[in-house]
């Protein structure tokens, strides 16, 4: 196939409250949407990407040039056989991972359309559910913590992920754990910390974690691996595995017990299909972390989650989570098992609400041959 138009779309949704992490505070989503059109078919894609480099350095703004200036250009020159060509023809690009993975998504989906398919099939994924949690932002109190966690342990889910900092540690920690002791907890420090902390963190052994997300510096692999020898609680990586060398270099050096693999940040399906193979030969759990994607996004997430190495409950929380109304007619919903159905529908079964997204974006771009 040759992809004959590319459509590019800013939006702006609102999320069901703020979203707070150890670096920065979130409203709404920005995400990028795209949407490619060839032989009569669409395919939909995204990249759940902020407005500033908080979280990687990619934005909304470098996304966009980057998809219509170079990524849509280079994939328009080209027969595209399989989807994961995508990776082959990205490969003189550097780093824009997001901006590659939001293009390589709706080719993805294309080919599932094209070829009556499943994204869960053309991925190789063997559950129909995934069990999932959900991540809570740093709250003005520990009582208002409790309340948040509180509400979502009734909702049905059985995992809960505490967003940590300095200050904001220890004692949130404490207290869900006191007050639900066989909670599945997890922590995340969204890179907040320095090796100096080790004694400090060691502190977080005490509640049974399943682990501890990200506690070092976004790029950094050697010191985890020394944070690692001072703590019984595995360590996860996320934002320092941007591609399967980096989570080759993060298994030889045993930096980490875990792995959490965000497809939009390594660039698509393909590099998180090699991540979830290279891990899972090092007896390695991984589980998929999310970006507070939209319905279009999530589907794609729920889908790579289906595989067999995603052992731990991922971050891919039912639709209402986030937001009142999403860009998608079929929202996830939990079960109540805290798990969430995988499609089956052809492609990525994400049904799009033109009308809300039409609605919602605030830039557009086309590009063509």
């Amino acid at each position: 196939m040759r992809i004959e138009q590319v459509e590019i779309r800013q939006i702006h949704l609102p999320y069901v409250s703020p979203f707070e992490t150890s670096g920065w505070r979130e409203e709404g989503s920005h995400a990028v949407i795209v949407r490619i059109w060839s032989e009569g078919l669409t395919g939909w894609g995204e990249a759940p990407v902020g407005p500033a480099p908080w979280y990687n350095e990619e934005t909304t703004n470098t996304v966009k040039t980057m998809i219509h200036d170079i990524l849509a250009p280079m994939l328009m020159r080209h027969d595209i056989t399989d989807p994961s060509d995508v990776q082959r023809l990205f490969a003189p690009v550097r780093a824009n991972r997001m901006a590659q993975a939001g293009l390589e998504f709706a080719v993805w989906d294309w080919f599932g359309r094209a070829r009556q398919e499943s994204l869960q099939q053309m991925l190789g994924g063997v559950r129909d559910r995934i069990r999932v949690g959900v991540s809570v932002g740093i709250q003005p109190n520990i009582d208002a913590l409790l309340k948040v966690v509180d509400a979502y342990i009734a909702d049905g889910y059985q995992r809960i992920k505490l967003k940590i900092k300095p200050g904001w540690d220890i004692e949130p920690t404490r207290a869900v754990r006191e007050t639900w002791p066989n909670l599945l907890l997890q922590v995340d420090a969204n890179s907040i910390y320095t090796l100096d902390d080790a004694e400090h963190l060691a502190e977080l052994d005490e509640f049974g974690l399943l682990l501890i997300e990200q506690p070092l510096a976004h790029d950094d692999i050697i010191d985890h691996a020394k944070l690692q020898r001072a703590l019984r609680t595995p360590i996860c990586l996320d934002e320092s595995i941007v591609s399967p060398e980096h989570a080759r270099w993060a298994i030889e050096l045993r930096a980490c017990g875990v792995i959490n693999i965000k497809p939009a940040r390594v660039g698509g399906f393909a590099a998180s299909k090699q991540i979830h193979d290279m891990a899972k030969a090092a007896d390695i759990p991984v589980w998929c972390g999310g970006m507070l994607e939209t319905g279009i996004g999530r589907a794609a997430n729920v889908a790579l989650a289906s595989l067999p190495n995603f052992m731990l409950p991922g971050d891919v929380s039912a639709n209402a989570r986030y937001y009142t109304r999403d860009v998608v007619t079929n929202p996830f919903t939990l079960n109540a098992d805290s798990t969430l159905s995988v499609p089956t529908a052809i492609a990525s079964g994400a049904e799009v609400d033109e009308e809300y997204l039409d609605a919602v974006t605030v830039d557009r771009l086309v590009v063509r041959p």
